[in-house]
């Protein structure tokens, strides 16, 4: 996994920089550990640490943004699919075909979101296309409402076939993931070295030291595994249930 991946590579660096910096304190020169010399090395890392925790802050606020839009976004679908067979099943029996082909559509969608689930049959490839929507609303169209009831039944199955359309699209527009954010984290980890490195600078290695060295790192490798669990929504340890999909496709079945 990704998130585990980068779990380890933000908690290694750290833990590198103060070993650089602890071998650095014992062969520099005395006077390049002044009194002087350690002030402004404090304050250039506290300026560093304190850019790398905003950093750190807005990734974890926007990564959170994004995964609560997704998963509202994705709570949509699955009610307007509802909405959607309710219109139809109202209309009439003969929008079972249109309705199994629904039934077909989401599974596959689901499938792709959730690839080691089962949510039961998803037809031929053919109704998997790009225009999947599109189609579904063709044979809406083709239906002959014969009085004002079912023609409104059939105008709001219309008007759903629709927000789903560009619900669906919206969804795919927002696909981001941790490779986007790679070049942050470089930036991120290579000042991390550097602040950790300075940390190895002013004290002699203790067990206390080391104890708290570590713990710190542990803070940052826990955020970067935060922000790129919560960048991939229907994926890791964080990802978007599938329970919803689920009691969708049940839903359906029970109603053909």
């Amino acid at each position: 996994m990704v998130s585990v991946g980068l779990f380890a590579l933000a908690f290694t660096c750290p833990l590198l920089g103060a070993g650089i910096g602890m071998a650095a304190r014992s062969r520099l020169p005395g006077h390049h550990l002044g009194r002087d010399a350690i002030d402004v090395i404090k304050l250039a890392m506290g300026l560093m640490a304190t850019l790398v925790a905003l950093t750190l802050g807005l990734l974890i606020s926007s990564a959170n943004t994004y995964h609560a839009t997704i998963e509202s976004e994705y709570r949509q679908i699955l009610a307007k699919m509802v909405h959607l067979d309710e219109y139809l099943q109202a209309y009439g029996p003969e929008t079972k075909d249109v309705r199994e082909r629904i039934r077909h559509v989401a599974a596959r969608s689901f499938k792709q979101r959730w690839p080691t689930e089962d949510f039961g049959p998803a037809g031929p490839p053919s109704e998997g296309g790009r225009h999947r929507f599109v189609e579904i609303q063709r044979r809406i169209l083709e239906l002959k409402p014969v009085d004002e009831t079912r023609r409104w039944f059939q105008h709001q199955a219309l008007q759903v076939t629709v927000q789903l359309s560009d619900l669906r699209w919206l969804l795919v527009s927002q696909g981001t993931g941790p490779a986007l954010l790679l070049p942050v984290f470089i930036l991120i980890f290579l000042s991390v070295v550097a602040i950790f490195g300075s940390f190895g600078l002013y004290a002699p290695p203790t067990a206390t030291l080391c104890t708290v060295l570590v713990l710190a790192a542990l803070a940052i490798a826990g955020s970067t595994f935060l922000i790129v669990e919560l960048n991939s929504p229907f994926h890791g340890l964080l990802q978007i249930s599938s329970e919803g999909a689920h009691s969708l496709m049940q839903s359906l079945a029970e109603r053909l």
